[in-house]
């Protein structure tokens, strides 16, 4: 979204794939599905796509889909989708993903969760004081 993208964390059946596919209904763009190589350039961690995948997403019981997709992308944040949020408003927590600390933030089971991480792409997220 916006040149820039969320890294979704977690295991297999965690929901990566789904919330990916929400936040495409929503204007996003794919960079990556399943397998994404990361690496440093211009001080930040840029995502990509693994060749023979670039384009296709997984849509548990629908199948692979091909979508719109955009090579690479700077990781603007991180979704830990192992991790369940239960505060409302969270505390600021960050990733180290070869040596780039990212902001961090865990799966929260609410309806407007892809919503609000496509507006925290388009836009930013208030850092408490």
């Amino acid at each position: 979204m916006n040149g820039r993208a969320a890294l979704l964390l977690g295991p297999s059946g965690s929901g990566k794939s789904a919330l990916a596919l929400q936040m495409i209904a929503l204007g996003g763009v794919l960079v990556a599905d399943d397998r994404t190589e990361l690496v440093v350039k211009d001080r930040s961690l840029h995502a990509s796509a693994v060749g023979s995948i670039a384009g296709l997403i997984e849509a548990r019981g629908v199948g692979i889909l091909a979508v719109e997709h955009v090579a690479s992308a700077p990781v603007r944040f991180v979704v830990d989708l192992a991790q369940t949020e239960r505060d409302r408003l969270p505390h600021w927590r960050t990733t180290d993903i070869l040596d780039i600390s990212l902001p961090t933030l865990h799966n929260c089971a609410s309806p407007h969760f892809a919503a609000a991480l496509v507006l925290y792409l388009k836009g930013h997220r208030k850092h408490p004081p």
